[in-house]
């Protein structure tokens, strides 16, 4: 008893001893309270230190991000469910700003915008963060464009060519392929090193899943990241998604890598920050967005960039989407981003209700860097293919009409055909440089005009063996180079002509 008495006698010194050393100092806590909160924003008041995009957190454990900062209270965009949150709960600021986990640790995985886990497994182990919305990068900064970034399309790589750090809107009307065209160029790069970040904004969960799937099965997952801000999550999430998306992708591209951003869809994106404004009671513009939506959308763009050597030469490629209505090129927020981007591929309803797959719209769509950003043996080989393509869609109303045509007319009409079977490409299926090469060479010489349809697509069947078991080294040798020398386009048109010959021959 006497042994325990000492042992507390001596816990209460030692206890003491701590206390009188502990000197008490001031300290300042700041703490806010909700005014109203309701439909994903709230209007928190005692704050007066707060920044601009600082990250709040609630007495709930919610968080929300100060976006309007009043003279007399904050307007915050919610981040969490608000469900718990009510008038009077408290509110702390935290001193940063949103920020989101980036690394390799990432790859292959699915993720919201502030990096929490969408695919069951345990947190991302990541060591760095970075913040979701960053400056772009200066003028002295960038390089040229020169490094093609092929999606295995031919009709893009050929027509629609873009490179490794432009911007590419992919633009249409909704169900025309513009997901499946992103996703395309996504499996693509199976064989490359470029590292692909897709940031779905608004998004169904079914399409989200059929997207990740399909990566799965016949992409390259080890190096893809997946942020996802779904329909049913708060506005705010959504709103923060591309930006989250795009700082995961910066993370590599100044370590001197290639990155590939899609945003999947900046249409979505600015709806949901219309309804934040408003609900913000910010004034209203035209068809009631705020007057910062072309804001809003040209930063987040404009850190697509290839850097210049000082800073690693890496490279940030962006393919946002974005969805039109009839058609309508010129409303608000498709000439918003056309005016934002490099180039655009227009998908196109008629094209894609007939059956021509990709339905891109070669008269409309542009790419602002072109063959600069081209393999050379593509480039050589479909110099004349946009012009004869669109002599034949000129043609081709003409003959609908069931008139009479000379014969130089009807070779014209009939190449065009061969150039729109050869276009047409399944979904899943990019194909590599070689193949692409040998189907423009079949065009460029013209030994597909005397087939039939059925032939024409048993010889795009037929093309793969044919080159893996007749010129096995020259394809090799175009799929590595990119380019075509003389001989060797003459050696490559020799065998699809000795192809074409065996398809008519049935």
């Amino acid at each position: 008893m006497s042994r325990l008495r000492d042992d507390l006698d001596r816990w209460f010194d030692d206890a003491h001893r701590r206390a009188d050393a502990v000197v008490p100092e001031p300290h300042l806590d700041q703490v806010g309270v909700v005014v109203r909160v309701g439909d994903g924003v709230a209007t928190v008041a005692g704050l007066p230190d707060a920044r601009q995009d600082e990250l709040l957190r609630f007495g709930t454990g919610s968080y929300g991000m100060a976006v309007s900062l009043n003279r007399r209270d904050i307007g915050c965009v919610l981040l969490s469910p608000w469900q718990d949150i009510g008038a009077g709960a408290p509110v702390h600021g935290t001193g940063t700003v949103v920020r989101v986990p980036v690394g390799e640790a990432l790859f292959g995985r699915v993720v919201d915008p502030l990096g929490r886990p969408l695919d069951g497994e345990p947190p991302p182990e990541t060591e760095t963060f970075a913040p979701v919305d960053g400056p772009a990068p200066a003028i002295v900064d960038r390089d040229l464009v020169s490094q093609p970034l092929l999606t295995g399309l031919t009709v893009v790589d050929a027509l629609v060519p873009f490179g490794r750090g432009q911007r590419e809107l992919i633009i249409g009307d909704r169900k025309t392929g513009k997901t499946a065209l992103a996703v395309d160029t996504i499996i693509n790069q199976r064989d490359s090193d470029v590292i692909c970040v897709y940031a779905a904004i608004g998004q169904k969960a079914s399409s989200v899943n059929q997207v990740i799937s399909a990566v799965r099965r016949h992409g390259p997952i080890e190096r893809c990241v997946f942020v996802i801000g779904e329909g049913e999550a708060p506005p705010g999430l959504q709103w923060i998604t591309p930006y989250a998306a795009c700082a995961v992708a910066e993370h590599f591209t100044y370590q001197g890598k290639d990155t590939l951003l899609v945003l999947d869809d900046l249409t979505k994106h600015a709806a949901v920050y219309r309804q934040l404004s408003l609900l913000l009671r910010r004034p209203p513009g035209r068809e009631a967005y705020p007057g910062d939506i072309f804001n809003i959308h040209s930063r987040l763009l404009e850190r697509s960039a290839k850097l210049s050597a000082e800073l690693g030469g890496g490279s940030l490629t962006a393919l946002p989407i974005a969805e039109t209505q009839a058609g309508n090129l010129s409303a608000y927020i498709p000439t918003n981003l056309i005016s934002i981007t490099d180039g655009q591929i227009y998908l196109e309803p008629k094209l894609f209700y007939e059956g021509q797959k990709p339905a891109v719209n070669v008269g409309l769509s542009v790419s602002r860097v072109g063959g600069k950003a081209q393999p050379p043996a593509i480039r050589e080989l479909s110099k004349r293919l946009r012009l004869d393509y669109a002599q034949f869609l000129e043609l081709e109303v003409f003959t609908r009409f069931g008139g009479m045509v000379d014969e130089r007319t009807r070779r014209t009409v009939e190449h065009g055909r061969r150039i729109r079977a050869v276009l047409a490409q399944p979904q899943f299926r990019p194909l590599p440089v070689s193949l692409e090469a040998a189907l423009l060479a079949a065009v460029a010489t013209g030994v597909l005009d005397d087939l039939d349809a059925d032939a024409v697509e048993r010889f795009k069947s037929h093309l793969a063996d044919w080159l893996a078991d007749q010129c096995a080294d020259l394809a090799a040798r175009i799929d590595a180079t990119g380019t075509l020398g003389d001989d060797d386009r003459a050696d490559l048109e020799r065998h699809v002509g000795a192809l074409a010959a065996a398809m008519s021959d049935g």
